[in-house]
């Protein structure tokens, strides 16, 4: 067997629907959350998870339990999302009054993560990551997936801003065919509404 990591980010909850920073703060799925989730459950209806990881947060395992329809799913920490520290629960166009270069993948959170403490925290997941074979599910947030898919092909941080997740997406890390030590993004970002009504 490859390793195939499926990661998929929760679905929609009240703020980021309003685009708040949501970091440690465990508000649930709206209810249009969970219909996300259910329509993702349905495309991937009949995939055999070798293992499925969550956030501990009540959004990644709510959207866990209805995609992956398991009750098994083991809590990963390193799966939570970035620490947004003072940053919590803000916007970035209000962060910008105070701070107009403002970039989180360069300058972190004050009072929570800083971009190497993110980025250390994703290498540590993708070491233990790499042990493991076939289809792997992880139930993530929305900027530790861009983290973690910059990682995973080695990539610094700062490159976080060129990926974006929307809600209850589905990405695909693995590895080239034709190279097996090539690690790739097989797919991004798929089945998002929130990128789909960008396009339309």
């Amino acid at each position: 067997m490859t390793l195939h990591l499926y990661l998929i980010r929760h679905g929609e909850t009240t703020w980021s629907l309003t685009h708040q920073h949501t970091g440690r703060t465990d508000i649930p799925l709206t209810e249009h959350g969970e219909d996300e989730a259910r329509q993702l459950g349905k495309r991937l209806k009949g995939t055999q998870f070798t293992r499925v990881l969550s956030s501990p947060s009540q959004r990644a395992q709510r959207t866990c339990t209805l995609v992956a329809s398991t009750t098994g799913a083991e809590m990963e920490p390193d799966l939570a999302e970035w620490d947004y520290g003072d940053y919590e629960g803000s916007c970035t166009p209000d962060i910008r009054k105070q701070r107009p270069d403002w970039n989180i993948f360069r300058d972190g959170c004050p009072g929570g993560e800083t971009p190497m403490q993110v980025s250390d925290r994703a290498d540590r997941l993708i070491a233990r990551l790499r042990t493991l074979d076939g289809k792997i599910a992880l139930f993530s947030h929305g900027q530790f997936g861009c983290v973690l898919a910059a990682r995973w092909i080695g990539l610094p941080v700062i490159e976080g801003p060129h990926f974006v997740l929307g809600t209850a997406s589905l990405s695909v890390l693995g590895y080239d065919p034709d190279h097996p030590k090539v690690p790739v993004i097989a797919l991004w970002n798929a089945f998002s509404h929130d990128m789909l009504e960008l396009l339309l």
